[in-house]
């Protein structure tokens, strides 16, 4: 009796796991198809002729014709977009018209490098951010507190471009103490092979530690401008939640059994602060994924935002759509990510 009792609740706690993985599946797909459609949309209302970025504006009639019949742009606009869509879930985002190479191809060169100074602000925004976060929620009103929150609201404020050009200036030009615009220079660009395409790795991992030394001198002014924006988010968030799981009675009660403030605070406060804490680190990354356009820019960073500048600069949808797909379905599937994990470290969530 108690065998079959167990096997049916199995049974049922099974069928609610699928149940609600198939419901995360259908959410993503239709929240995917949602993103490309905008995107295609958007990429249509665009007073960018892509015919014209192909053969010029001094190609004749039947030519600017028959390009236009082949690139499909004839055909009414749901077909358009359902010969786009069966391209797109397949990869293939067509040819760019900058760099006549495949778009996903440019994107897979150019993302590693995003990839490798957005990690490392979020990194440095994380490992600053939130002691800075717990100790202005501790020492609520004092004056580390109204500096963290300075700090913060500086982050929020200055603009970027600003603040990487003055860096750039004072740290590189004048004084001398980083690496200059680009992820590393010509010299060492030939002293290892390109594997991940990101050079910190690939240089540490083939031991190439002057390459290593030189690509950590040109990352460290754009990666400290990403984690100070990193920081200046992640810092007053921790510092709301805190706040709120210092009011909580548990805290109180821990007090009040004698309880040390060091392991009130780090151990229990902050732990179920944490849980919070994992949405906010995740849309952050996401953040930094998809905005480092303009450090991309100042840094002359050979990024995927740098990237979508030069094409739409350039006038190249296919790769202007296909880098803004690809950016909206990683910040998609960051915030999938961090509701998974929400979810195991709340078990109320679940």
């Amino acid at each position: 009796m108690t065998s079959s009792i167990v096997n049916g609740s199995r049974g049922r706690n099974a069928l609610c796991y699928l149940t609600k993985l198939a419901q995360a599946v259908l959410i993503l797909a239709i929240t995917l198809l949602g993103l490309i459609a905008v995107t295609f949309v958007i990429g249509g209302v665009v007073p960018i002729d892509p015919v014209l970025a192909i053969v010029g504006d001094r190609a004749s009639p039947a030519i600017y014709a028959r390009v236009r019949q082949e690139l499909g742009l004839d055909l009414p606009l749901i077909e358009q977009f359902w010969s786009y869509l069966k391209k797109v879930v397949t990869g293939d985002f067509g040819n760019s018209v900058l760099t006549t190479n495949p778009v996903m191809a440019d994107i897979a060169n150019a993302f590693p490098a995003t990839f490798e100074l957005a990690t490392l602000g979020t990194l440095l925004g994380v490992l600053l951010g939130i002691p800075l976060g717990v100790l202005a929620a501790v020492r609520r009103g004092s004056f580390i507190d109204h500096l963290v929150r300075l700090v913060g609201l500086a982050g929020y404020s200055i603009p970027v471009f600003w603040l990487g050009l003055m860096s750039l200036f004072l740290f590189y030009a004048k004084l001398g103490w980083v690496g200059g615009p680009g992820r590393i220079d010509l010299t060492y660009s030939y002293l290892y092979t390109p594997v991940t395409n990101i050079v910190l790795l690939d240089t540490a991992i083939q031991g190439q530690w002057d390459a290593f030394h030189d690509a950590v001198s040109h990352i460290i002014l754009p990666a400290c401008l990403l984690g100070y924006y990193s920081l200046a988010y992640i810092s007053r968030m921790t510092r709301s939640f805190m706040l709120n799981e210092l009011a909580q009675e548990y805290v109180i009660a821990a007090r009040v059994k004698g309880l040390s403030e060091i392991r009130v605070i780090w151990r229990h406060a902050l732990r179920n602060a944490a849980v919070p804490m994992v949405t906010v680190v995740a849309l952050s990354y996401a953040n930094l994924l998809e905005g480092s356009v303009l450090t991309e820019t100042v840094f002359a960073w050979p990024g995927l935002g740098q990237y979508i500048t030069n094409s739409l600069q350039n006038a190249d949808m296919n790769a202007v759509l296909g880098g803004t797909i690809v950016i909206g379905t990683v910040f998609v599937l960051l915030n999938l990510a961090s509701d998974l994990l929400y979810r195991l470290l709340d078990s109320r969530t679940r």
